[in-house]
C-alpha cells in the first residue's frame, strides 16, 4: 500500500482535461468553508441527536460476516458516545446513500467510488480511513481472468464480456472505464460487452468459477477472500493493475449534533485494534489503524476519474 504513485493514466488524464469541474453539493447542503463537504447546520433546531446510532459498512461482501467483524468497534463507539450503536447491513451502494439522505443512517463507511455521490447527495462528512502502521493506505484496481481463459492481456478483452460490480464503484466500474478508454482506446458496448455482478466478491467468485471470463475488482477484497480461502490464488490471473487509490472513507451524516460528531470521531481515533476482529479481517490488507483524511485532498484523484467518465452527481 502507498499514498503516492509515479505519473499514471490518471495523472495524464488530469493534465489532458480542462480544470476539474467544480464539485457541487445538493442544494440541501451548504459549504461555506470550501472543504467540499456539507457544513453542520448553524440552526441547532436542525441537529439530530438519536438514542441509537445506525452504522453501515460498504456493501462489498457478505454483510453477515462484517456484522461480526465490526461488533467490537461498535461497542467501543457506544462507550465513547453514550449511545446504542446498531449495525445496518446494506445490499447496495444506492441503498446506503439513500438511507443517509433520508436520515436513517448516521455513521458509515462508503466505498471509494460512491464517496463523492454520498458527499454531494447525502450530506456525508468523511474524516477517516484505514491505514497501515506507517500511515500508508490504499488498494489497486485489477482486471482478472482465470487460467486458460485465452485472455493474456487487456487487448484480448475485445469482443469479450468484462464484469463490473456497480456504476458507483471506483475499482468495479469508474476506474477501469477511464483506464480502458484512455490507455487502450476501448469502450464498453463498442469493443467489449459489460456485465454487472453487484459486488466485488460476486465478480471474484464469478471469475474463479469461470462464470465471467474477466472482471475488474479491488485487490483488497481479493486478498481478504484468498486469506479466508473463499477462493485460491491459482484460480485468478491478473492482467492489469492500476495506481493506488484511497479506500473506504468513514464519516457521519452532516446534521448530527456537533458534540456527537466529535465523540464519533474520537471513537475512531481512540480504538485499540490489537487482538480485535477488525484487526484480524483488515490486517489481511496490512491495515491496523484509522487515520484522518479529507475529502478535498484524498478524493481528488477520484473526482478526476469521474470527470474523465463524464459523471454527473444527480441528487434528485
Amino acid at each position: 500500500m502507498k499514498t503516492t504513485a509515479a505519473l499514471t493514466t490518471f495523472a495524464a488524464l488530469a493534465l489532458a482535461l480542462p480544470a476539474q469541474a467544480e464539485f457541487e453539493l445538493s442544494e440541501r447542503y451548504t459549504d461555506n468553508d470550501g472543504d467540499l463537504i456539507a457544513d453542520i447546520p448553524e440552526d441547532s433546531a436542525q441537529w439530530v441527536d438519536p438514542e441509537t446510532l445506525i452504522f453501515a459498512y460498504t456493501p462489498v461482501e457478505d454483510p453477515a460476516v462484517y456484522a461480526e467483524v465490526w461488533a467490537g468497534f461498535l461497542a467501543h463507539m457506544s462507550e465513547v458516545t453514550g449511545k446504542k450503536v446498531q449495525f445496518f447491513p446494506v445490499q447496495s451502494n444506492a441503498a446506503q446513500i439513500e438511507a443517509m439522505r433520508a436520515g436513517r443512517l448516521h455513521v458509515a463507511g462508503f466505498n471509494t467510488g460512491s464517496n463523492p455521490l454520498a458527499v454531494a447527495c447525502a450530506g456525508f462528512r468523511p474524516f477517516a480511513m484505514m491505514a497501515a502502521e506507517d500511515g500508508s493506505f490504499g488498494y489497486e484496481m485489477e482486471i482478472v481472468t482465470y487460467p486458460g481463459s485465452g485472455i493474456g492481456k487487456v487487448g484480448d478483452l475485445k469482443g469479450q464480456t468484462l464484469a463490473f460490480t456497480s456504476e458507483t464503484s471506483n475499482s468495479g466500474f469508474k476506474a477501469p472505464s477511464a483506464i480502458l478508454k484512455a490507455e487502450f482506446g476501448m469502450s464498453a458496448g463498442e469493443d467489449f460487452e459489460a456485465a454487472f455482478s453487484g459486488a466485488h466478491d460476486n465478480s471474484i467468485l464469478g471469475v474463479a468459477n469461470k462464470d465471467y471470463i474477466a472482471a475488474s475488482i479491488a485487490n483488497s477484497v481479493k486478498g481478504r477472500m484468498i486469506d479466508r480461502e473463499v477462493v485460491s490464488e491459482d484460480q485468478l490471473v491478473t492482467i492489469y493493475q492500476s495506481q493506488t487509490f484511497p479506500t473506504t472513507g468513514y464519516g457521519t451524516a452532516h446534521n448530527l449534533a456537533p458534540d456527537l460528531q466529535g465523540k464519533i470521531r474520537d471513537a475512531f481515533f481512540s480504538y485499540d485494534w490489537e487482538g480485535t476482529a477488525l484487526a484480524e479481517e483488515f490486517g489481511r490488507n496490512g491495515e491496523d489503524q484509522f487515520i484522518e483524511i479529507t475529502f478535498k485532498d484524498d478524493w481528488s484523484v477520484i473526482r478526476t476519474i469521474d470527470e474523465a467518465n463524464g459523471v454527473v452527481y444527480d441528487c434528485n
